[in-house]
């Protein structure tokens, strides 16, 4: 009789001694730690879910997406600087970058490192951080200005529709990134790029709007400004009441 007696195996055992252990966890659908059904420690049977919660990739939030970045960067200038001390040179880099999302919205900074990319990485975050807007017209300026850093001057003047930007270096960098289509620029000066993007964020600050200028000229008030731009009721047709 003893013979004819089917000896467990090892894995069989195990499973019976846990199914027979209460579960620790207050969901009954969770596979204790170190379960011989779980594919990996922490697994549960049903659900997509997988993982203990310090498991998951999210952590405690979950899963989650990665944020679109709304701005578009461009690296203007990347300059060695190099000081000589006691013990030999002392190498660094300085990167100029500009930020910008294509719909008035611009910034710029220059930040310095031991590095080249983790300079840029400095500039673009101090860059996002200092956000200036300016007033688009038609794809262009509403009029001409003139901005001056130091000993550089940047004139900008509107174009018409299909000129495009008649500007170069750092100038063309900003105009583009904040969204201007049809600008004419001339710069003045010293062309240092840093100079130049003060100089030309100093003219865009310039600028100002139809309506404010109407309203500091006492040619209009903002109660008539407001009732041009509101929006025209339809006609109601002749069977309508």
């Amino acid at each position: 009789m003893e013979e004819n007696k089917v000896v467990a195996s090892a894995p069989e055992a195990a499973q019976k001694e846990n199914a027979n252990k209460p579960h620790r966890s207050g969901n009954p659908q969770y596979e204790p730690h170190g379960s011989l059904s779980a594919s990996r420690p922490g697994d549960r049977k049903y659900g997509d879910r997988k993982g203990r919660p310090s498991e998951r990739r999210g952590g405690r939030g979950g899963f989650r997406r990665p944020v679109e970045d709304e701005y578009t960067d461009r690296v203007v200038n990347i300059n060695r600087i190099s000081r000589t001390e006691q013990g030999g040179k002392h190498m660094r880099f300085d990167a100029l970058v500009v930020v910008g999302d294509g719909k008035g919205r611009y910034g710029f900074a220059l930040r310095k490192s031991g590095e080249v990319p983790d300079a840029i990485k400095k500039a673009l975050t101090a860059a996002k951080k200092d956000i200036h807007y300016v007033k688009i017209v038609k794809g262009t300026i509403a009029h001409e200005v003139k901005g001056e850093f130091a000993d550089t001057t940047v004139f900008l003047k509107p174009a018409p529709a299909g000129t495009g930007i008649v500007a170069g270096g750092a100038v063309r960098a900003i105009i583009e990134l904040c969204g201007i289509k049809n600008v004419a620029s001339k710069v003045y000066g010293s062309r240092t790029p840093i100079n130049v993007i003060r100089a030309t964020s100093a003219a865009l600050q310039q600028l100002k709007e139809y309506d404010k200028v109407m309203v500091l000229r006492g040619l209009k008030t903002p109660e008539e400004i407001k009732a041009a731009r509101a929006p025209k009721a339809a006609p109601k047709a002749e069977g309508d009441k």
